[in-house]
This record gives structure tokens, sequence and C-alpha cells, in this order.
């Protein structure tokens, strides 16, 4: 059995997500989530083998820890725990201290909770999970792998907001950028299948899934990207709103919203959900679209023309165009979504490879379009952050 196997974690504020996964080969050993922690409904489960088992748990106020400490005595029952050579964390806000994976520390777990005002639901539940996990694995390294890494590439221009530089001198209030990890891991992925070194190839990468963000990457590098200072910035999503005009949320403050009721709604009420007033998940979108429903379609319309929009205007930033990316949930798998968007792209010389973009689904990549007035493909790239976590994290062994 291999010895590169590392165990990634990515600790939300009422879940666990885990996987043991092999460096060398990207190959999920095991896959598991623990959820619900905080109410009576707590649970842990995994795949391995292609079987599921889940259990309660039980542990009224340590859930973060009682599931690491399941974890443990998983891989131990199992047998690869002494193949398990680093525990690879994910982390949403790295702000500007962190522009790579980093081996943690007790001053860099300080560093990641200082940087919980940018991130406040993710960031103290990753030190959380960094601590249950180092109690739990004393001996083994720990590594930092960051949301936002990716994006420290990108010019002054493009995320430097167009307000008083008092606010990001005092406050750090700039563009920062997420899914930096998948981003990353799309654009190596399609430069090895153009047979181009990244180095001198440019992408826009979409990654559409319940959190959307585009990215335009120039030379292998992040220049610009759709998300803001919080994840809410940029495309329509599930239940966020993406861009629109912050003057709104003034007319609603004097209309008596509080601004818990504002906030709320723009996060969890508006996208997919808010515009079709049905529901968050794309395939529900397009299954009530058939049938009819106005309100589906729209969201449909809505969130199609945003994309595209948003990849034309990364026209910008980039000095050639060798393709358009889609990964995530919705990018890799949503065959309807892929080819309104590329219709709305008509301008830029894009046609659908229809049989190229049927193929391309469930987990399979592959060229979906061809554009001669551009010399570019658009195609299609499952992401597996996990694997860069596990990647990363044993490069810098």
């Amino acid at each position: 059995m291999s010895n590169s196997f590392v165990l990634v974690i990515n600790s939300g504020s009422s879940s666990l997500k885990f996987a043991v996964i092999d460096a060398n080969s990207g190959d999920d050993i095991v896959t598991g989530l623990g959820e619900c922690f905080g109410m009576p409904e707590a649970v842990i489960s995994w795949k391995y083998n292609g079987e599921k088992t889940e259990e309660a748990i039980t542990a009224p106020d340590s859930h973060h820890q009682h599931a690491i400490d399941r974890i443990v005595a998983l891989v131990d029952t199992l047998g690869f725990n002494k193949d398990i050579v680093a525990v690879g964390h994910r982390i949403v806000h790295g702000g500007e201290k962190f522009t790579s994976t980093i081996r943690i520390d007790e001053e860099v777990l300080a560093e990641i909770e200082s940087l919980s005002d940018l991130a406040p639901l993710h960031n103290p539940a990753g030190a959380i999970g960094i601590e249950a996990a180092m109690k739990a694995f004393p001996s083994l390294p720990q590594f930092a792998v960051f949301d936002t890494a990716f994006h420290q590439t990108m010019p002054q221009k493009a995320f430097t907001g167009a307000v008083s530089n008092e606010l990001y001198k005092e406050y750090g209030i700039r563009r920062y950028g997420f899914h930096g990890t998948s981003h990353y891991f799309v654009s190596r992925e399609a430069a090895k299948m153009l047979d181009k070194p990244v180095e001198e190839a440019s992408f826009i990468s979409v990654h559409l899934g319940n959190g959307a963000s585009v990215c335009a990457i120039e030379n292998g590098e992040s220049v610009d990207t759709s998300m803001g200072f919080t994840p809410l910035a940029g495309l329509m999503m599930g239940t966020r709103s993406g861009d629109l005009d912050p003057g709104i949320i003034e007319f609603l403050m004097k209309k008596g919203w509080s601004q818990e009721k504002v906030f709320d709604t723009l996060n969890k009420k508006s996208g997919f959900l808010g515009v079709s007033g049905l529901t968050s998940d794309a395939r529900g979108i397009l299954e009530a679209m058939e049938d009819g429903h106005e309100g589906a379609k729209l969201a449909f319309e809505v969130f199609t023309y945003r994309v595209a929009k948003y990849i034309g205007s990364y026209m910008i930033p980039l000095s050639h165009l060798d393709a358009i990316i889609f990964t995530g949930g919705i990018g890799e798998n949503s065959l309807p979504i892929r080819r309104e968007i590329l219709k709305n792209l008509n301008l830029l010389g894009f046609v659908e490879d229809e049989k190229g973009n049927e193929d391309a689904r469930f987990g399979a990549a592959g060229i979906i379009a061809k554009s001669e007035v551009l010399g570019a493909v658009a195609m299609v790239i499952p992401t597996n952050e996990e694997f860069v976590i596990a990647q990363q994290s044993v490069e810098l062994l």
C-alpha cells in the first residue's frame, strides 16, 4: 500500500467533510461527512469500497472533536493509519497574509483565527477542525490550503475597490476571491489536455455550483475573479444574489429591514431560489422549466446571461484565450446550462460540439465547443480540490 495518503479535512461551522486521498494518484480511499453539529440529529457517515456507513454523534458539546476521533478510529480499523503522512485543511480565508499552502504551527493557527472577521462563518470552524486534528494526530504534520491564496497574484487594479483607501488600510477591504483551489486545479488539467505549458496558457475558469465564480487566468496565474471581499459578490448562485447595487441595502434598511434580515436574504434567499421562488437546486430549476414554470425559466435565463457576461468581460485582462473551462457541480453536469451560456457567447464565435457536450458529464472531461474567431475551445474538467490539498501537503513535506 502507498505511503503517501493524506487526510483532508474541510471543517464548517456545523459540518466536517473528510477524505483520505492517495496524493500520488488522486484516488479517494475513504470519503465522509459529519453534519448537523449542535443538533440532536448530528451524524457522521463515510464511504469505503463503495459501501456507506452512518452513525449518530452523541458527544453533546464537542461534535468536531468527536467526528475527528471517529475518523482516527476508522483509519485505524481499516488498517492504513500508518500510511497517512499528513493532514491537510481547507481554510476559506487567508487574507493577504497567506499566498500559498503552509505548515500549521501555533502562530499560523492564531493568524487563521485573527482573519475570522473576513470569514466569520468559515475561519473559526476551520480553526476548530485544526485544533481537533492536532489533538488527534499529534505526530502528523498539518497543512493549511487557502481558498484565497491562488488569487493573491491579482494586480492591484483588479483587487482594489473604488472606495476610500482608508477602508483598505484599516479593514483590508478589497477583492480576495474564493474557489482558488478549484480554479488552480482545472487550469493545470486544461493545460495538460491542450499539451501546453500552464505558464504560457490563458483560461477563463467557470466554477458553477451552489457557490459560483469566474476566474481569469493569464500564464497560469489568477489575474481577476468574480467573488470579492466575501463570497457574496459576482455571479448569481444557488441562494446568493451575486452583484447588486449596494444602494439596495440602504433602501431596505430605510424600509425597516434589519441588517440581519437584509444579509440573510442576500445570502440565503436570493439567487436561483429567490428568482424562481421555487428551489436553489439547478436540477429542480431545469425540471420546473420543462413543466412551464415561469419563475424557473427566468432564473435559468438570468443565471446563464450573467455567467456569459462575466466570461465576455474577462477577455479584457487576458493577452489571448486558450480555453473556457467549466467545472463545479453545475458546470460539470448541466448540459442545458452550458449550452445556453455558449449561445450567449455567439459573438465570440463559439460553436457547440453537441456530442462532445453530451459526453462531457458525470465525471468525464472533454472539449464541448470551438471558436475559430479566437482559436480557443470550451471544455469541461471535473474539479478535485481534495487532491490539490493532498498534493500540496505532500510537496511541503
